[in-house]
């Protein structure tokens, strides 16, 4: 399963990420006490393993600031919001990842992929997970939005995601990671998945 840590301000967060083996991290460039500056995000992910995906996340930016955090950062993947793309430019070597929330009107026509959060983001809101699993039954659904080390699994039970995101739920204060809880729930993530496994290997 697809595991994003979101809202990296440190080398000792993102390291603590890419050792219990996450698939991706997030560098924050809206408003936010997690934002970083497309500089500083640079710097943090100028030695980061190949296969681990930096992702811009971003609302509603103004195309000089995307521009900025493309040229420095290289992001592999843009999560903003879904209308924003409209008036973006996203070059073929990056990945939209397209933000929907609980409570709105959601599309007929769903993106390949999309993150699925609570109504407000960076809040630590949980999403309505009801509403993340039908939209997973369409496509590739990463679930946000209020998991943390004590929920991650019953979200995975009750969405069936294609990924889960965390950030506020690894969190010692508010936006100041603990590596130990970033260790925590990527490990927590890991054996679901190793029990799953073991799970249809008896079925079959």
């Amino acid at each position: 399963m697809f595991v994003k840590i979101c809202g990296i301000t440190t080398a000792a967060a993102l390291e603590a990420a890419v050792e219990a083996g996450a698939d991706a991290v997030g560098f924050v460039f809206a408003d936010s006490p997690r934002r970083v500056t497309p500089e500083a995000a640079a710097r943090l992910a100028a030695d980061l393993p190949q296969g681990v995906l930096r992702v811009a996340v971003m609302r509603h930016p103004p195309a000089e600031l995307w521009l900025r955090v493309h040229e420095a950062l290289a992001p592999d993947w843009l999560q903003t919001d879904a209308e924003d793309f409209a008036a973006l430019d996203v070059p073929d070597g990056c990945t939209p990842l397209p933000v929907y929330r609980s409570g709105a009107v959601q599309p007929a026509d769903l993106p390949p992929r999309l993150l699925f959060e609570g109504p407000r983001s960076g809040s630590g809101e949980t999403a309505d997970w009801a509403e993340a699993r039908a939209l997973a039954r369409r496509t590739k659904l990463v679930l946000a939005g209020g998991l943390g080390v004590g929920n991650v699994a019953a979200a995975i039970a009750a969405v069936q995601p294609w990924g889960v995101d965390v950030s506020s739920g690894v969190e010692r204060r508010r936006g100041e990671k603990d590596p130990a809880l970033i260790k925590e729930f990527v490990a927590r993530v890991r054996a679901l998945e190793r029990e799953r496994a073991a799970a249809a290997e008896e079925e079959t």
